[in-house]
């Protein structure tokens, strides 16, 4: 997905950079007088500068769109682990309520032991 974004990028860029190449050398190799190229020189750029500014906002809305999915995977994630992590621990807590069981089964208390060599 990562990869995707990034050949399409580089396309953008390199289609930007191409077409600022191609305007530059048609304006240059035109034949109008400088007043004349200047004028289309700078509505060129107020023209980029738009597209520019409006491509700004679509890749910041989409970083935002791709913050937010994060934190809900992150959050997700945090609820998933702190759940496991509770059974895991009420688990653990049965399993050593058992052993502390049989082990006080298993080992004699001292009455017990007064009363076997009697």
């Amino acid at each position: 997905m990562g990869n995707n974004n990034s050949d399409f990028s580089a396309f953008m860029a390199g289609f930007i950079i191409g077409g600022l190449v191609g305007a530059a050398t048609a304006l240059l190799l035109a034949p109008q007088s400088g007043e004349e190229t200047r004028t289309i020189i700078h509505d060129k750029s107020i023209e980029l500068r738009d597209k520019a500014t409006e491509t700004t906002a679509e890749a910041r809305a989409r970083a935002e769109a791709a913050l937010r999915e994060a934190q809900a995977r992150y959050d997700e994630i945090t609820r998933q682990t702190k759940e496991r992590t509770e059974e895991l621990l009420k688990k653990g807590q049965v399993v050593l309520e058992e052993q502390k069981s049989k082990l006080e089964k298993s080992v004699p208390t001292p009455k017990e032991e007064g009363t076997e060599e009697a």
